[in-house]
């Protein structure tokens, strides 16, 4: 196979982002033979959602395989994480197409602009179920890209971005168990 400058090239242990998973590991490249064609596959592991892909060398960019951000696109992500929320005054589900694209682009600073116009001040009654899942599933895909660059395990990339985005969750756990001893009582 000659090179070829749509070809990313990618070895065993390496971590990748696929756009519409998030963080996998290269597993290894397999040779196949489909339609008397050999063709050479990346396989992918995704541990948290227990899943492997196979993707072909060749259509490795085409796909939008990426190695892991830099240091740098990590710090606009940050930056936009500590910005101002932009929520367009449109129609929910046309919203929330629209962060779900940006959540399958895989580019942090799409990510990090979802988790900014979703977070609320430490008080997620007001967020309805399907923002706060689209929400999760932002926090979650951004968190574990973070993790791996910084090398820190995924609950320490979720606090640190709650803690970049204002969200204080020890504050949140003392105020629910002061409403829930309060509630008690009462009741007594």
């Amino acid at each position: 196979m000659a090179d070829n400058d749509n070809v990313v090239k990618f070895k065993k242990g390496d971590h990748v982002v696929y756009p519409a998973h998030g963080v996998g590991k290269i597993e290894g490249v397999e040779k196949t033979t489909i339609s008397g064609m050999d063709i050479e596959l990346y396989a992918i592991s995704f541990e948290k959602d227990r899943m492997r892909l196979k993707i072909p060398v060749m259509k490795a960019k085409e796909s939008g395989l990426r190695k892991l951000c830099t240091n740098d696109r990590l710090k606009d992500a940050m930056k936009t994480l500590k910005g101002k929320a932009r929520v367009r005054r449109t129609m929910w589900s046309r919203r929330a197409a629209e962060y779900e694209t940006k959540i399958n682009s895989g580019d942090p600073v799409a990510i990090a602009e979802v988790l900014r116009d979703l977070k609320r001040s430490n008080d997620d009654s007001e967020q309805s179920y399907s923002e706060r899942q689209i929400y999760q599933s932002a926090l979650e895909r951004l968190a574990r890209e973070v993790a791996v660059v910084e090398k820190l395990t995924e609950d320490k990339a979720v606090a640190r971005l709650e803690k970049i985005m204002g969200i204080d969750r020890k504050k949140e756990a003392a105020m629910l168990e002061a409403a829930n001893k309060e509630a008690e009582k009462k009741a007594a």
